[in-house]
This record gives C-alpha cells, structure tokens and sequence, in this order.
C-alpha cells in the first residue's frame, strides 16, 4: 500500500489488476490490428517460454510435494519469469538480434493477462507457491480495518522520520475508523 506497508488490500489488489487489464487490452488491440503480421511461431513461443521456464517446473514440484514446500529456486524461476524487467530485456534482445515485430506483444499479453485476468503477481517466498488464503493475512485485514487511518493512538510512529508531531497524534486520535477494508 506504501513505502512502509508493502501488502494490498482486496480493493487495492483490484485496482491494480484493472490496471493490468488496460494495459493487455491495449496490447491485443495492436495485436489485432496487426494479425495479418504476427508470425505465429514467434507469438507462441514468446508466449509459452514465460510459463514453461517459470511457472511450470515449480508447480509440478508444489503438487508432488507432501507439505506444500518447495526450495525457493522455483519462486526465483517464477519471478524471473514473470518480471516486466526481464520481459523487457528479452523483448529489446529479440528486437535487436531478430527485428521488431507484432510477435513481440505475445510477452506482454502474457503477462498482462496474469495479473489482470488472474490476479496473479509476483511470488513471496513465505507464501504456498499455488494461490491460497493465509490466515494470518486475514488477520492483518481486520486489523488495519480496526485501526484508524493515521496509526494507533498514543503509541509512536516506527517511521525514520522520528514519530508523528503532538498535533498529527491529536489528529490521529480523531480520525474516524474506516467501515471496511480498502
């Protein structure tokens, strides 16, 4: 949510995904637009490498697994896999040994598409490698919905900046707390 407070809530997750949505809409589109272009080949392969180097490998070792754990190379695998970054640097590589081309899109259709469509995003080391509900993120929900907005009252700030000022700890005090979860 910020700088300090790295997790999404549900409505945030959201936002974030519509986000991803404009960006494979605008991706099919030019892809469309261009279909009598697209060499196909190309397309799937550069669609296809993201899963079968990254997501794959790791979710058959995640299903044969007893416990659910796996060693962390596959969220390394995944995550290097599925980074805009590093879809670019492959996306400028092929541009530049092979040509710019409308096959190129498949990359970033992929990827729009899982966070968009999927909701899916990088992977945590601490969480199952397949999507699933951890209680304890459950319960940081309904504590940052309990909570008002600008931090716990009388209770210092843990922020470098040395703790709120007597006013923003009075205002703190007096904001209201918000009905659900953003």
């Amino acid at each position: 949510m910020d700088q300090q407070n790295t997790f999404d809530t549900p409505t945030i997750a959201r936002l974030h995904r519509a986000e991803y949505l404009a960006g494979l809409a605008l991706a099919s589109g030019l892809l469309l637009a261009h279909w009598d272009e697209v060499r196909w080949l190309p397309a799937i392969g550069l669609f296809l490498y993201i899963d079968l180097i990254g997501y794959i490998p790791g979710a058959i070792a995640y299903r044969r697994s007893p416990d659910g754990q796996i060693p962390k190379a596959y969220y390394v695998l995944y995550n290097s896999m599925h980074s805009l970054l590093s879809a670019g640097l492959v996306v400028a590589l092929w541009a530049w040994l092979v040509g710019p081309e409308w096959a190129l899109l498949a990359v970033p259709i992929h990827l729009f598409g899982d966070r968009s469509l999927f909701g899916n995003q990088l992977k945590p080391f601490g969480v199952p490698f397949e999507p699933k509900r951890l209680p304890a993120f459950d319960a940081l929900l309904r504590e940052v919905a309990g909570r008002p907005w600008a931090g716990p009252a009388g209770r210092a700030d843990d922020s470098p900046s040395g703790g709120p000022t007597a006013t923003a700890t009075a205002t703190a005090t007096a904001t209201p707390r918000p009905t659900s979860v953003v």
